[in-house]
């Protein structure tokens, strides 16, 4: 997954780092919904991806976190009351539940007018001709 992710950076001059270890992801996703809740979501979901593509940090380690919420001017301490009292797990689990639902099988996962499925990091060809086919079909 890593050296496919290398190889596609490579084309927009990203360079990933080197990432070592598969963070279990789930604070950083409360985290996200906390940022949200404060109106920093875009910052907090750019240096979170940062963080972990890039960095190499372990996005689920509370110290990392903490610094990401720095970056984005969010306050740690209050994030990380928030983190352990888990007050986001109900939203997760309702946005898991809406996964099961659609039959999410990866991420990322586009679905465009409510009918087509894309899933997993596409070329920009892979979308243009969706687009193309949504263009004809609707014009008929």
């Amino acid at each position: 997954m890593f050296d496919n992710l290398r190889q596609r950076g490579m084309a927009f001059g990203i360079t990933f780092g080197n990432l070592s270890i598969l963070s279990n992801s789930r604070l950083s996703l409360e985290a996200g919904e906390y940022a949200r809740d404060m109106g920093q979501y875009e910052p907090f979901h750019e240096h979170i991806f940062h963080a972990y593509f890039m960095e190499a940090l372990d996005i689920g380690n509370m110290t990392n976190l903490c610094d990401v919420a720095v970056r984005c001017g969010l306050d740690p301490i209050d994030m990380m009351a928030a983190l352990k009292d888990h007050r986001y797990q109900p939203r997760l689990d309702d946005a898991r539940k809406e996964a099961m639902a659609i039959n999410l099988s990866g991420v990322p996962t586009f679905i465009i007018n409510n009918r087509h499925k894309l899933v997993g990091a596409q070329s920009l060809s892979v979308f243009s001709d969706l687009f193309e086919k949504i263009q004809m079909k609707d014009a008929r």
